[in-house]
């Protein structure tokens, strides 16, 4: 999760060639291989869902800095492994292995990296064929479980948890990058995706907080937890996703 920070310097040596931000970014997204495990997955390798996001996120980011592949090679092997161990039959995520629970914002962290990690991927890449399979029926279930405001639900699969705004921006996020890059083609995607920005943008008060964002959750195997976390408003796990909407929305 440390790591992940590398995102900032690379971004800002792809808008400024200033290479202190590059020297810096390079260095910890290739931390995170510093210790291979024997299938060559990142040595952070813990198969809690979030990491589809931190671990990948940071390498795309190096790939788009660098333009070279062994970036975008280690977040497709990383992306493809979690999705194989991680994945249940209704195309959700638990948050790990041993914690069977839906939580909203760990799914939210998968569509994320995926969206993102789907925007670089090559046609020919040999694992882009295998995460778009699992992006698809990822956003196709979600559909399902979005409430009629557009908003989804803390646990994405019981109604009687809260509405959750971190997680309704990343799957807004999601969708509209899918619908924008021709990935998802049904037009209920589409109404989805505008219906969850037209939601999330609900509990953003005047001076731009974001309101219901669950608080940092471990993982616990115990669904009172999961149902009663606290929430904050103007919490960074809510505040970036928004903004990933708006930027996607803004691109062409």
């Amino acid at each position: 999760d440390h790591n992940i920070f590398g995102i900032v310097p690379l971004e800002l040596y792809i808008r400024t060639r200033d290479p202190k931000y590059l020297e810096l970014g390079k260095k910890l997204a290739d931390r995170q291989w510093e210790q291979p495990t024997p299938e060559g997955l990142s040595g952070e390798t813990r198969f809690w869902i979030d990491d589809m996001y931190m671990i990948t996120i940071l390498q795309v980011a190096a790939y788009r800095a660098t333009g070279d592949k062994v970036y975008l090679d280690r977040s497709a092997l990383e992306m493809a492994a979690y999705l194989d161990k991680l994945q249940k039959p209704n195309s959700l995520f638990y948050h790990g292995p041993e914690f069977p629970f839906f939580w909203g914002r760990g799914n939210g962290w998968v569509a994320g990296g995926m969206s993102e990690l789907l925007s670089e991927l090559p046609k020919d890449h040999p694992k882009r064929a295998r995460i778009l399979d699992s992006y698809g029926k990822m956003m196709a279930s979600l559909l399902k479980y979005q409430d009629s405001d557009g908003m989804w639900r803390q646990l994405i699969d019981h109604p009687e948890s809260y509405q959750e705004s971190s997680a309704t921006a990343m799957f807004t996020f999601a969708m509209i990058t899918g619908v924008k890059k021709g990935w998802l083609k049904d037009e209920g995607y589409a109404r989805a995706a505008r219906k969850g920005w037209l939601a999330v943008n609900k509990f953003i008060d005047r001076d731009g907080n974001v309101d219901k964002v669950c608080v940092g959750t471990g993982q616990t195997n115990s669904l009172d937890f999961y149902l009663t976390r606290p929430t904050e408003k103007g919490n960074p796990h809510g505040q970036a996703p928004v903004l990933w909407c708006a930027v996607a929305l803004l691109k062409k």
